[in-house]
């Protein structure tokens, strides 16, 4: 396996955050045949830290079928990301990590960093509330409020002192989300026709391709699914950017889909390339996302409304039976 930059090609030569040659992201060059034993898919990966992510069911309501990512342990389909990226640090020896984020990923990191035993900070906008942060505290980790934009927070974690654990640039945690792809395989005994995929900073669009294109180039399926990135409304730079559609974000983000909120997300490039040419993008209403939510909880699913924004795609584009909807994170949360 391989590390190299996604836009220049550049390989990786230590443990850089971005290309020092074009400053684009890294990602991991899956190199052999996919193995029946997920994990060995992950041979940069000696010692697990895990706490049982993944392998979360694939249920069938009225038609449609639901890949249930809320039921991992932390709520949210960021534990298949978190367990590899805090495994490979662990093994590097980190101690003490940061992140920047107020949500899900937040919480994920906080989680599997706790039972690494680091020291964990995760730097948060200072008007950051809600049960998503009181999740992050429980875990041990020691919330920094910043003020200012959504960059001002990131740059604060970046130059923390401590080593800078993001979910979207650090290669490892999108590389831990092909395990989607493979379960997806796995259970359905090939590839879905189309996969709906609630979308904001890019890693489950691109972990998840990431998967597929291993199975495929395996000769394991004999296709890639229709990858439909479904955004907001008021937060689709991706549906803009493939579809060459003039988008420009709000001044602040009201959407009920308040964790689909990256208005300028770092893998752009990357997501519309994916998107142009193996995918769609669609962008939904929350007067549509509220009408999924309700649907999907009168039928005993309790998603997160930005997770429900995927079954909001799948009606507005007219989704097949053949179709996988990703519920990405827990309603318990929103509640």
């Amino acid at each position: 396996m391989r590390v190299v930059c996604m836009r220049c090609g550049r390989e990786r030569a230590g443990d850089e955050l971005r290309c020092p040659r074009c400053g684009g992201p890294f990602t991991v060059i899956v190199d052999f045949q996919y193995r029946e034993k997920v994990r060995e898919n992950f041979p940069y990966i000696r010692r697990w830290i895990s706490l049982g992510e993944g392998n979360t069911p694939l249920v069938e309501v009225e038609g449609v079928k639901f890949k249930l990512e809320f039921l991992n342990p932390t709520g949210s389909f960021k534990d298949r990301g978190s367990a590899v990226l805090i495994s490979a640090l662990a093994e590097r020896g980190v101690k003490r990590i940061s992140e920047d984020s107020s949500g899900n990923a937040g919480a994920s990191i906080a989680a599997y960093g706790a039972l690494a035993g680091m020291d964990v900070e995760i730097y948060v906008p200072e008007t950051a509330r809600g049960g998503k942060l009181r999740q992050i505290e429980a875990y041990g980790a020691r919330v920094m409020r910043v003020s200012g934009s959504r960059d001002d927070v990131a740059k604060s974690a970046e130059r923390s002192g401590a080593y800078y654990a993001s979910h979207v640039w650090r290669p490892e945690f999108r590389d831990g989300i092909r395990t989607l792809a493979y379960e997806l395989v796995r259970d359905l005994g090939k590839a879905p026709a189309e996969v709906y995929l609630p979308t904001s900073a890019g890693t489950l669009l691109l972990g998840v391709y990431a998967g597929f294109k291993h199975l495929l180039d395996s000769g394991v399926v004999d296709r890639m699914p229709t990858l439909v990135a479904v955004q907001t409304e008021q937060v689709r730079p991706l549906c803009a950017a493939a579809k060459g559609e003039e988008y420009k974000p709000p001044g602040k983000v009201t959407s009920i889909a308040d964790a689909l909120v990256s208005t300028n997300p770092p893998l752009l490039p990357e997501m519309a390339e994916v998107v142009r040419t193996h995918g769609d993008c669609v962008w939904v209403t929350d007067g549509e996302i509220e009408r999924a939510w309700r649907w999907l909880a009168r039928r005993g699913l309790l998603a997160e409304p930005s997770s429900a924004a995927a079954l909001a795609g799948y009606w507005k584009r007219g989704g097949g039976e053949d179709s996988v909807v990703v519920l990405t994170g827990s309603g318990l949360k929103a509640l």
